[in-house]
Parts: structure tokens; sequence; C-alpha cells
């Protein structure tokens, strides 16, 4: 009894793979017909004699097992029957084509006949081996066929569901570097700062051969020189090239160093993999910055202090505004230095003469009358002010905007149409978005071509110009509304046509 059922395993198995040597194999011709034609009645006939042995089985359990391999051979009969669906043998006989009438289909018939052939073939195996072990067995342990067949069933969902992932990753062009410190990939950042050169640096990498941490880094540093041609990068060993090591600074091996001309910056990652796993993990910051350093003048931003402007740090817990922490350390990272300038530090005077810009983010308290003339010296001088005002800061800061020919209007901006829904509350309206620019070098990410980038202002007040402009002030506003927007006179988040206009109402910076 079971010799026969390892037979007809053996029928379905060699049908299948006939039909495949025919359709994949041969392709055309008497042979691909003959190959076809054999398989299919190999795999049917043995479907047929399968349920006719589970009918005729002398015991209850020979009868389960016989059951189970029969609905197995059922399946590998659907598997082809799938096959021939989307084929040309439809075609020919009539049918539609699906390759061209429905591709999608025919590729869903594809995968699924791939999918039943082997939850056909597997399990069938794998419970015809447990099966053939039981053949002087007084009785048929039906448990454990089961058992074999149930593994063989879990081995081909994991092998599809391993093979659908790969093949949607594949579709939606999708790739994860799962490594923990590998450097690689240069971010779109430093792409930026390395096409932005004028004059050409040199990256010089002090590592001994055989170094995997030499071999990252010097991936990653010609990947920085193929975006830009000033860019040079070369391999020393500091024990061998002392003398350029030495004009570099550089004590020993495991160091990257940026230069351009007298100016250098070095960065030690160490030449032990272990060791170097979180250098490495900065490698691209780390580069950028030191890039910037070489390249660029060091500049001297100001941000006024004394007047409850936002800080890295809130002065009290009762402050729940969100500080401007990673704002300084982005301009550091542009290779700015970042000072406080208040009274005591000669605001009231005049503006230091190394200010590359002064930043005034919000304050909460007016500034003093020499402050403010300070100030307005500076920007007839030619001079930049960028000037951020909370509108809940309840100051409109007038003594300040005036003698730059600007107002600010605390009355917060609303849009019913187009907002950030956070809360799904009448108040998200006063969460705008826009993507409504002025070209200018502090939002020039934003209106870059192709840039899809937007900005969420959470809670916004508006500056406006007045009527008369003042003499050797020039005023750039950058960032505007959407036209949907309107000062909410009345504070109930909704546009009241009798009082409240849409108007492109901006949130604007000096």
């Amino acid at each position: 009894m079971n010799a026969r059922s390892a037979l007809l395993t053996g029928a379905t198995v060699l049908g299948l793979l006939l039909v495949f040597i025919g359709e994949r194999l041969l392709g055309a011709g008497a042979g691909r017909v003959v190959a076809d034609i054999l398989g299919v009645l190999l795999v049917a006939g043995a479907a047929v004699l399968r349920w006719s042995r589970s009918a005729l089985a002398s015991t209850a359990p020979r009868a389960r097992v016989e059951r189970t391999f029969a609905l197995l051979s059922t399946v590998a009969v659907l598997a082809l029957l799938a096959w021939f669906i989307q084929s040309d043998v439809m075609a020919a006989a009539g049918g539609p084509e699906l390759s061209r009438s429905a591709p999608r289909l025919a590729t869903a018939l594809q995968i699924l006949t791939a999918l039943l052939a082997s939850a056909a073939v597997v399990p069938l195996v794998l419970g015809e081996l447990a099966y053939a072990a039981m053949a002087r067995a007084p009785e048929v342990e039906v448990g454990r066929v089961q058992d074999a067949v149930g593994s063989g069933l879990a081995m081909v969902a994991v092998l599809t569901t391993a093979l659908s992932l790969g093949w949607v990753a594949d579709v939606r062009d999708v790739s994860v570097d799962w490594s923990f410190f590998r450097p690689g990939r240069v971010s779109d950042s430093t792409r930026g700062v390395v096409r932005g050169l004028t004059e050409p640096i040199t990256v010089s990498l002090f590592y001994p051969p055989g170094s995997d941490v030499g071999v990252l880094a010097d991936d990653y540093a010609r990947s920085l020189s193929r975006e830009s041609p000033l860019v040079k990068v070369e391999r020393l060993d500091a024990a061998v090239d002392l003398p350029r090591a030495r004009a570099l600074g550089v004590t020993g091996n495991g160091a990257i160093v940026v230069s351009r001309g007298e100016r250098k910056e070095v960065y030690s990652t160490g030449v032990a993999l272990d060791q170097a796993r979180g250098e490495l993990r900065e490698l691209d910051a780390e580069v950028q910055r030191r890039i910037l350093a070489v390249s660029r003048a060091r500049r001297v931003v100001y941000l006024t202090a004394g007047h409850g402007e936002r800080a890295a740090a809130n002065a009290d817990a009762s402050d729940a505004r969100g500080t401007i922490r990673a704002f300084q350390e982005l301009l550091r990272a542009q290779n700015d230095e970042v000072r406080n300038l208040g009274a005591a530090e000669g605001l009231a005077v005049d503006v230091p003469r190394d200010a590359a810009a002064v930043l005034v983010v919000g304050p909460t308290t007016p500034f003093l009358r020499e402050e403010v003339e300070s100030l307005g010296r500076w920007v007839r001088g030619g001079g930049r002010l960028l000037v951020a005002l909370d509108p809940e800061s309840g100051t409109q800061f007038d003594a300040l905007l005036q003698p730059l020919g600007v107002r600010f209007v605390p009355t917060p901006l609303v849009n019913d149409q187009i907002y950030l829904a956070r809360s799904h509350q009448p108040s998200d309206r006063g969460q705008l978005v826009t993507t409504a620019f002025k070209p200018h070098p502090s939002v020039g990410t934003l209106v870059r071509p192709g840039s899809r980038l937007g900005l969420f202002l959470l809670g916004a007040g508006s500056l406006e110009l007045l009527p008369q402009k003042p003499p050797g002030v020039n005023v750039t506003f950058t960032v505007l509304t959407l036209p949907e927007t309107f000062r909410d006179l009345d504070g109930d988040f909704a546009f009241d046509a009798r009082t409240e206009k849409r108007r492109p109402g901006r949130w604007r910076r000096r």
C-alpha cells in the first residue's frame, strides 16, 4: 500500500517536471506538446487514483492519510490549470491572450502556479517520507504524517513570504543599509557643500595598509571626489609619509585631514574597526564641518539677549516655548560662530564690526532706545538683521520695527482650508502650512527647482510694510502665507466675511 503511494507521489512530481520542461525549456514544437500531455496525464491520473485509494482504504487512519495526499495532488492539478489559463495554449484554443489583454492577471497567475506547485510538492514529498517509514507498522500514525505535511506547508509559506518581500523591494526600488557604522554614503547637504566649492581642497587619509577603517574612509572620500573636481583625495601612511604627516599636524595613523593651503582640520577615527564605530557613524557630519571650516571664512552671528529671547535652553520651567538649540548647532555646522549680543555686550553702543548678521529671535520685552538706534545704524549701513517675533509675546515692538519701515501685527493668522490637522479641533486652523516663498538665501533650499518642501507655522502673526520706506533700508519678505489665510480678529478660527478679509498675509523676515 505504501509502495504504491510513493509511485503516485513520484508521478505527480514527474508530471509537474514534464510540464515545466515543455513550457519553459522546449517552448514550442512537438516536444513541448508531448511533454505537456504526458505531464498533465500523470498529475491528473495520480490525483484521481489518490481519491480512489482514500475511498477504498482498509482502515480509517489510512483513509485520512490518503485524503490528505489526494488534496495535495488536487492542488498540483490546480497549479497546472492556473498556468495553462495564462499561457498561449488558451489563445490557441480560441480564448483571450492574457499576456496582452491583462498582463497583470497573467503575472498573478504565473505566481499562483509556482505557489500552488510548491504547496503541493513539498508537503507531499515530506508526508510520503513519513508514510513510507510506517511500511511495516501495524497501525498508521496519522499525526506523524500530518506533522510532516504541516512542516512542508510552513516551509513553503516562509519561502513565499521571503520572495514576496524581495520582489516588492525590487519593484519599489527600496534599499536599506543595516550596517551600524558604515559611512559609505555622502549626504545631500554634504554634496551641496562640495559642489559649491570655488577653490580646491585636499582630503588626506592616514591609515596603514590593510586597515578596514582606512577602506571605509577611502570609499567615502572617493565618493566626495566624484562630486567635484576640486576635491583631491590622497591615501597616506603616517609611518612612511612622515614629512606630509608633520606638515598636516598628524602624529599617527587613524586620522582624516581636510586642508586648503595653510588651513587644515583634523578628524581622528582610530585604526581599529571596533573602536572606530562611533567616529565612522558621524563621519559625514564631521567631514562636512571641516570642509566648511577650510573653504569658508568664519563668520560671527550675533543673537540678541536680555529681552526674553529664545535661547539654547529656557531660563526657567515656566517658559514652555521651544528652544533654538538645533538652530544654533546648524549655524555652527556652517562654520559660523554664535555669540550673544545685549546691552552687557555693547549693543547699547553699537553692533560689533565683525558681525555677519544679527538675529532677534522671540523677544518678550522691548529693547532700550540705545539698542534700537544701534540696530538701525547697523541696517542702514548695510548690515543684515533677522527679526522673528512670537504673536503671544503681547508686544508689537514698534520702536524696533518702525525705523525699518515694518509693522508687526500680532493678530493670529488662520487658514480654514489648508492647515496642519493635529488635534482635529478648530484651533488646528492656526497651524499654517505654506509653500509660498520669495527668492532669498535664507530660503534657498525651499525655493530651489524641483523642491517640494513646505513650511509649518504653528501659530503666526504677520508683518507688513509701512507706507513710507526709510532711506537706506532694504526690506525683503521671504515667507508668505497662502491666499486663503486671514487675520482671525474674533479668535473663533472661522472666517467672517463681514469683518475679516482673505489675503496673502505675510509672516516675513528681514
